[in-house]
Parts: structure tokens; C-alpha cells; sequence
């Protein structure tokens, strides 16, 4: 996604290039396509197109943009990820994800949690499409989140990355449940 030097003039979609098994990251380092880097941002990527589909399928208008933003945010988050910051030094400045944008997330969260009555048991992932969809791209980014974390056991990166899709995590939970709220579909509880 993010491999050829995040540079996209009049580029062909196939290279041949990553026929070997090979990519770039962001810098032209060359890594095995299952490298832990190239994992991490793949997710990521795979999130993105899950929060595509989510919003096709929301019912709040105001939740489409916000999802729009977050999309950005994750080509971000995936160019952080894909270009170390040991080589950032050495070359220009790169887009990375902000205390900034963490607390934008934060504040969607209590926004749309100060509508919805308290929960007092777990609930299973359910409910209208797009309350189900907003459920899956939650599962997804903590798989995100949890290559990250494995990513930043071996490498240094930019921890900003982990508390983002932690955030964004709870904020999916909070629009999914928002999602059947007004939909008027009702949460089914988690039966121990």
C-alpha cells in the first residue's frame, strides 16, 4: 500500500516488483512481505476498508464524516508504521499520529456515550448493519492493535499509534451501539 516511497505519479498498479515475496516500506528498505511492520500496517489497512463498508451502512449522517476522518487518520497511521522513526532523522519529516488526534477520538467517544443509556452487562455484537459492521471493524482494529504492540516490542515507533487504535476501538464499540440505539434496535445481552 504505503511502498513506494509513498511518492503516486502516473503509477502502474502492477510492478512485478513484490513477486519475489519482497516490498518496500516507506523509506525503500526492502522487507519480506510478511515482515511484523508490513503485518501491522496491512491491518491497519484492512480496518480501513472494513470502516469503508461501515459507513455505507450507518444509519447517523454526522458518523459518516466522522468515519471519513478516521480513514485519513488510519493512511497516517499506516505511513507511521511503515516508515521507522530511526531513519526520520535522516530524511524530511513524516506525517505521524498526534496526541492531537487521539483526543479528537476521545472526544467522539464521549460525545456519542453521553446519548446512550449505561451498560450493565456485556452485550453480544449484533443489531443492524451497521451496528454489526461497526462490531467487526472493532474486532479488526484490535488485531491491529495487538500487531502494533508486538511491532513495538521489537522496534521503536511512534507509541502515539497504540493509544489511537485503542481509542478508536472503544469509539467503535460506543457507534455500534449508537447505531442500534437509534435504530430502536434493542442490545442482546451476553447470557452467562
Amino acid at each position: 500500500m504505503l511502498s513506494r516511497h509513498c511518492k503516486i505519479v502516473n503509477m502502474k498498479i502492477y510492478t512485478k516488483y513484490g513477486d519475489t515475496g519482497k516490498t518496500c516500506l516507506a523509506n525503500g528498505k526492502k522487507v519480506w512481505k510478511n515482515d511484523m511492520r508490513v503485518n501491522a500496517y496491512g491491518t491497519v489497512d484492512e480496518l480501513n476498508s472494513i470502516l469503508g463498508l461501515t459507513q455505507c451502512e450507518i444509519i447517523d449522517k454526522n458518523a459518516k464524516s466522522i468515519l471519513l476522518k478516521i480513514q485519513n487518520d488510519l493512511f497516517t497511521l499506516c505511513l507511521d508504521l511503515a516508515y521507522p522513526i530511526e531513519e526520520e532523522k535522516k530524511t524530511k519529516k513524516v506525517n505521524r499520529i498526534t496526541k492531537d488526534m487521539i483526543t479528537c477520538i476521545e472526544n467522539y467517544i464521549d460525545e456519542y456515550e453521553s446519548r446512550l443509556p449505561s451498560l450493565e452487562t456485556f452485550i453480544l455484537p449484533s443489531g443492524k448493519k451497521g451496528a454489526s459492521f461497526s462490531h467487526l471493524a472493532r474486532t479488526v482494529c484490535r488485531r491491529a492493535e495487538r500487531e502494533v504492540v508486538a511491532l513495538s516490542r521489537k522496534f521503536c515507533i511512534n507509541k502515539n499509534c497504540i493509544v489511537y487504535l485503542n481509542r478508536l476501538s472503544d469509539f467503535l464499540f460506543v457507534l455500534s451501539r449508537s447505531e442500534n440505539y437509534i435504530s430502536h434496535t434493542p442490545e442482546i445481552a451476553w447470557k452467562k
